[in-house]
């Protein structure tokens, strides 16, 4: 079996990918900050569920940090890939301290695409953002469309991450997969995303905040899908964009109606003026990715929303306390 590098460890989407490696017998070794970008509770509460299994390594450290990542490499050598899931994410948080995303996005995607570089790590898959296609992309949206005019320093700073992996493909040829996530959600969520908050608002009998009319839509993508399609990009594929989105769209409207439904609660929604830096639609074209990878997405919002509630409601006793302000 193989030895992974996944950084961002603690976060959504590496907690269930590392999961997934583990459950097939390979070796993780993870590497987080586990910064306040969001409430911290729930990064621990994820690397609770990893820290007991066989197999799994934790460093607390920053990717901006090189000697620090020398250190990890020394320790841990040889990796088979890294997976490079790290990164500051938030369409609002970026506009307040783009700093900080430059930092972790830019100069911590350069760090480790030197340290694969360095050491010989000749697969690397890079998360980015379905954010970067902009304003308003033709629906499906596939990898071809103009990605030039992010709306707000967090897709900004993923174009430039996309563009710096190139460079070390083109120079280094380190196989390198990118790909851009549509709106992913699911148990032990992002609590600064729709529907960690939408189902702990309506729970708590709290007031729903919308932005504008509600109208807005969006692809949503299981995170089981979204893993199971991050470990499948490890294969050879020499420089590629891929696109893993969900295959079913639904506004904020009917999103909120549907965990009421699954709850039995109404929701107080508040409309709000709409944000510049959010965008109106988002749908995935996944043809790449199924004549790549073999990957469709298979969980519904049917099946994925009430799995989340009732995560939820398993953990309410702390998750109602998340700060999702």
């Amino acid at each position: 079996m193989s030895v992974y590098l996944v950084t961002g460890a603690a976060g959504f989407i590496a907690f269930k990918v590392i999961d997934l490696l583990l459950e097939q017998g390979h070796e993780v070794v993870g590497v987080d900050n586990l910064n306040t970008a969001y409430d911290p509770r729930i990064k621990h509460w994820r690397l609770e569920q990893l820290t007991p299994r066989k197999g799994f390594t934790f460093f607390h450290a920053d990717i901006c940090d090189r000697s620090r990542l020398e250190e990890i490499h020394t320790a841990h050598q040889p990796f088979e890939a890294v997976i490079h899931l790290a990164a500051r994410a938030g369409v609002r948080y970026s506009v307040e301290d783009p700093w900080a995303f430059v930092d972790s996005n830019i100069t911590g995607t350069l760090n480790m695409l030197e340290l694969s570089r360095q050491h010989g790590i000749q697969k690397f898959v890079l998360a980015s953002t379905s954010g970067i296609y902009g304003a308003k992309p033709p629906l499906p949206t596939n990898e071809e469309v103009n990605s030039d005019h992010p709306l707000q320093p967090y897709a900004a700073s993923k174009k430039s991450a996309e563009v710096m992996a190139h460079a070390y493909h083109h120079l280094h040829n380190l196989d390198i997969t990118i790909l851009r996530y549509f709106t992913v959600y699911g148990p032990a969520g992002r609590p600064d995303l729709a529907l960690f908050r939408f189902i702990q608002w309506i729970v708590e009998g709290r007031p729903v905040l919308v932005n504008g009319d509600g109208n807005q839509t969006r692809g949503f993508t299981n995170l089981d899908d979204i893993a199971r399609g991050t470990l499948l990009a490890l294969k050879p594929l020499g420089f590629e964009i891929i696109n893993l989105g969900g295959h079913q769209t639904v506004t904020i409207n009917e999103l909120i109606e549907q965990v009421c439904h699954i709850t039995g609660k109404t929701a107080d929604i508040q409309n709000q003026p709409v944000n510049c830096a959010e965008i109106l639609a988002s749908w995935a074209d996944t043809t790449k990715a199924r004549n790549l990878l073999g990957w469709e997405p298979k969980v519904t919002l049917e099946e994925g929303v009430p799995h989340m509630v009732d995560w939820y409601l398993q953990e309410r006793s702390w998750a109602s306390q998340i700060i999702t302000e």
